[in-house]
């Protein structure tokens, strides 16, 4: 049998490939947003009359961009890792014995010639196709065998075109099954509250504040207690988040800790990474220069520019605090540090997010987008909760000029809330599963948002097992239990939204989130900047005649 083209290195005999093949139950595409989209942008009709003859399918992992350290997410929360995977139950046929079909996808058309394709139950993401590899597509609108397709006209470049589109998740196999498998997480993540202190009294924020330090004991113990749960659950890397408060008004123990755990690492073989959360106010030269020897990564918050930062993150005495966290992030740049920029969305800087945006696109910061959470601490402002259209146009607008400034790394994990589109998750977080969050006196909770509500402590043999068989405290359900969402095409990407934002609103856990409709929305769109941005790729690449 012929060859696959170059582009596509592994040939049609080669079964393996196909062990990544999705069958989709899910419904066709979610509605499109009512509130008014943006017009589609100009620079589409760049590609337009340039369309190669030979079939092309373009993809993150042809370029050298997909998979930079640049855009290394680093939320504040419990980000996803739940060994979550989608595999065959049974062993595929012979290729001659193959027919071959559409499963049910995500389709755009980004421009006149090129269809944007995504499979939502599969995980290789975004591809674009040019007008002949659609045209090859479309023989499998009905199933049959790749010879059949090709009437006998089994040239190389098709054949590797169709190995992409298997690849890919953009065409299936018949009577091909597959189903949800829950393997084991890799990373166990924690937030290290070293301190409940903060010069920043921020509106929306749900720590009660005290001068309350973690000592020099308490963080011996947690450092210990992380490892040990590492261990007897089978985890190969550790991901430690020091925060508080503000993480730097306690900045000796963050620098004891750190040491600590690189020694603990070695000892038992499990990696370890840190990460600095900080409100960005004030970070000294010394600090700059140990983050950078030791590679610790920081991420700043930063809601806005200008008055829209300041109308929600101000200092104890009323003062806005965006002229410290300018200068702070531009001081990191210089010293060859890229922060990232962790955006939380509320109804009152809405408004301000397309410029938040530009922002940090202008400075080659990696960023997402969190929604604000309802708590008791911000219960007296009820102008931070989110209204649907505003906020949807908000993030459009936002879109439109990350269209304007295209990065050559991917967003698509992080633009909208919980969702993240570079891997499947059945849990919106791994609250309660791969997730400890400690607080300044050794108490151990399941998400910091419940830091008050301790589960266990430093002293326990497994502090993880104790909070995953805990009844009390956020109950963070896979997706295919919440109402509403077993049946979405998007659940394995947003996993049903933040369970502690969805019990306070709803009362249950069992349910999808109250920002569903957002969600809904602004997907689509997320999916075709990523098509834009590949198009771009290929066209700098030159793979686009």
């Amino acid at each position: 049998m012929a060859q696959a083209d170059r582009r596509f290195p592994i040939a049609l005999t080669d079964l393996e490939w196909l062990t990544d093949v999705r069958r989709s139950s899910a419904p066709s595409r979610s509605d499109l947003p009512t509130a008014p989209l943006p017009p589609r942008r100009q620079r589409e009709k760049v590609w337009a009359g340039r369309v190669s003859t030979s079939p092309l399918v373009i993809h993150a992992s042809l370029f050298p961009q997909a998979e930079t350290d640049a855009y290394h997410f680093q939320c504040d929360c419990a980000c996803p890792d739940d060994g979550f995977v989608l595999q065959p139950r049974s062993q595929l046929p012979s290729v001659g014995e193959l027919p071959l079909r559409h499963p049910v996808l995500h389709r755009q058309q980004l421009a006149d010639s090129y269809t944007l394709l995504f499979n939502p139950i599969h995980d290789r993401g975004v591809a674009v196709l040019n007008p002949a590899a659609h045209a090859l597509w479309q023989h499998f609108a009905r199933p049959q065998r790749v010879t059949d397709a090709l009437a006998g006209e089994a040239d190389s470049e098709s054949l590797g075109t169709i190995d992409s589109l298997l690849r890919f998740g953009l065409l299936e196999s018949v009577g091909k099954r597959f189903a949800p498998r829950q393997g084991a997480p890799q990373t166990l993540s924690t937030w290290i509250h070293v301190t409940n202190a903060c010069n920043l009294r921020c509106d929306y924020c749900y720590i009660d504040k005290s001068d309350e330090e973690m000592p020099a004991d308490v963080g011996w113990a947690a450092v210990d207690a992380i490892f040990r749960s590492a261990a007897a659950n089978g985890f190969r890397q550790v991901k430690l988040k020091f925060a508080g408060g503000e993480a730097l008004l306690n900045w000796q123990r963050v620098l004891e800790m750190e040491a600590y755990a690189r020694e603990r690492s070695q000892q038992t073989g499990i990696g370890v990474e840190a990460v600095l959360l900080s409100n960005g106010v004030f970070t000294s030269e010394e600090v700059i220069a140990e983050c950078k020897t030791r590679q610790i990564r920081i991420s700043i918050s930063l809601d806005g520019v200008g008055d829209y930062h300041d109308s929600q993150r101000r200092f104890v005495n009323g003062r806005g605090s965006f002229a410290w966290v300018d200068r702070t992030i531009e001081r990191l740049i210089a010293a060859g540090i890229h922060p990232f920029i962790s955006i939380t969305l509320s109804n009152r800087n809405a408004d301000g997010l397309a410029e938040t945006v530009a922002y940090a696109l202008e400075r080659q910061l990696p960023f997402n987008i969190n929604f604000f959470r309802d708590n008791e601490c911000a219960a007296p402002y009820g102008d931070l909760r989110l209204q649907d259209e505003r906020i949807i146009n908000a993030i459009l607008r936002a879109f439109a000029v990350i269209e304007d400034n295209l990065p050559e790394q991917s967003l698509l994990g992080y633009l909208v809330d919980r969702a993240q589109f570079n891997t499947p998750h059945n849990r919106t977080c791994s609250a309660g599963q791969s997730y400890l969050v400690i607080d300044q006196r050794g108490n151990i909770a399941k998400c910091q948002m419940e830091i008050e509500q301790p589960i266990t402590n430093v002293f326990a043999p497994d502090p993880l097992a104790m909070l995953r068989g805990a009844g009390e405290g956020v109950q963070n359900l896979p997706v295919d239990e919440k109402e509403g969402c077993r049946e979405c095409e998007w659940r394995y990407w947003c996993a049903g939204g933040c369970p502690i934002a969805t019990y306070r609103a709803t009362g249950r856990y069992d349910v999808k989130s109250p920002n569903c409709h957002i969600y809904k929305a602004i997907y689509p769109e997320a999916l075709r900047l990523e098509g834009l941005r590949l198009l771009k790729l290929a066209n700098r690449y030159g793979q686009i005649h």
